[in-house]
């Protein structure tokens, strides 16, 4: 089976410019493409693991990359799926993330001479004249048609900014630049970007008359059509000190029956009879699935060693017989005690198991948070550091844990 017929049965193409020609072009490995990733955070999250899938695998099939890092763009900030302004980053910041990025990237895809290249559009948009782009730039875009795009809807309903406005012109000369100083003749991306990116394929063609070609891959969504890779403390990330690779397991081991075979397909290098193999077990084996699904993520992101010691924890845990050595902790500061303790409250939402204390509260007076296997259902419990020693374990539920340590 050729790479674009894989990329169908797995579920991850959302929509193509040209259907024939991409596919030609990327079964033949002749597809020199770019995905963007705007230095938005310090880390990569699991969204852009995905984009870093669909990258692994095309480079797999003998297709060139071209890591886009958005140094320029991160100045503006995407309003795409936004109801409200991103806030503006501090140059500082953006050079930072940026280099973050960076090292992250260097796990997934194999970078060299004639392999993957990284370039920054900092390079090239924050050298840009006004009035220079406005005239090169300005009459090949329509103000009617940018704002009947899907990336701008729900920023419109509570006012759109002219900087924010100015995203999709970036994004599309960012795609012209790559084409016509590296070869770029594809552009892949979330399917929320397919405005942005018919602008730079539209782009092309009238500046040079040249054809380029843009695919969308499928969004990371749940069998409610909600965004996946979110958790009581935010994104899911990458980097192992935002996201332990405990919890990065775990977010898998528990996601809903209906999801797993979806992220099998969409996220794991399994072979497609080998994914149709465990399709077939039978439901009593669910959590043998969402096992193997856990552990094949967590080893693509942490190493194997980390993914088999987040499984031994969570097995032990789960049995009941605990395994501190392993376990995810969280550490109190100074400023959680008053007057000597912390009650229940600041241990729920410091273990990140709630993100406010009003939903902390929530969670305890329904009975949803044992400490040291006692259960809690008295808000005002509190915790000397006496108490806290050399640590106690908060457990949320059945399959979250977290040792509290000082």
């Amino acid at each position: 089976m050729e790479i674009f017929e894989e990329l169908q049965k797995r579920g991850l193409i959302a929509q193509v410019t040209d259907e024939a020609e991409i596919k030609d072009l990327i079964n033949k490995g002749g597809a020199k493409f770019y995905i963007g990733f705007d230095p938005t955070a310090d880390s990569l999250h699991v969204g852009h693991f995905m984009a870093l899938c669909l990258m692994k695998r095309l480079q797999l099939s003998g297709n060139r990359p071209v890591v886009l890092i958005g140094g320029g763009t991160g100045y503006i900030g995407d309003p795409t799926g936004r109801t409200d302004m991103r806030s503006m980053m501090t140059p500082e910041t953006i050079r930072h993330n940026c280099e973050c990025f960076k090292k992250q990237m260097e796990r997934f895809i194999e970078f060299g001479e004639d392999k993957a290249i990284m370039v920054n559009n900092a390079d090239w948009l924050l050298d840009l004249n006004y009035i220079e782009l406005l005239r090169e730039v300005g009459p090949h875009f329509s103000v009617n048609n940018m704002l009947r795009a899907e990336c701008y809807k729900q920023r419109m309903e509570k006012g759109l900014s002219f900087l924010e406005f100015n995203y999709m012109i970036m994004q599309a000369y960012d795609f012209y630049h790559l084409h016509t100083h590296y070869g770029v003749n594809m552009q892949f991306g979330g399917d929320d970007q397919w405005s942005n990116m018919l602008a730079g394929t539209e782009l092309i063609r009238r500046k040079t008359g040249d054809d380029c070609y843009a695919m969308t891959q499928t969004l990371l969504l749940n069998s409610e059509g909600k965004k996946m890779g979110k958790t009581a403390k935010g994104a899911l990330w990458l980097d192992p000190e935002k996201t332990s690779p405990y919890e990065f397991y775990q977010y898998w081991r528990n996601v809903d029956d209906a999801d797993v075979m979806m992220c099998f397909k969409l996220l794991t290098f399994l072979s497609l009879d080998e994914i149709d193999e465990i399709a077939h077990w039978d439901d009593s084996r669910i959590n043998e699935k969402k096992e193997l699904l856990a552990f094949e993520l967590t080893s693509l992101v942490h190493g194997k060693e980390e993914a088999a010691k987040a499984q031994d924890t969570a097995r032990a845990l789960f049995s009941g017989k605990g395994d501190e050595a392993n376990m995810p902790t969280a550490a109190l500061s100074e400023e959680s005690f008053r007057d000597g303790k912390a009650d229940i409250l600041t241990l729920v939402v410091g273990a990140g198991f709630a993100p406010t204390r009003s939903e902390a509260r929530r969670l305890v007076q329904q009975g949803g948070i044992t400490v040291n296997d006692e259960k809690i259902t008295d808000i005002a419990k509190s915790y000397t550091k006496d108490d806290i020693g050399e640590g106690i374990v908060i457990k949320k539920g059945k399959k979250g844990f977290k040792k509290i340590t000082l």
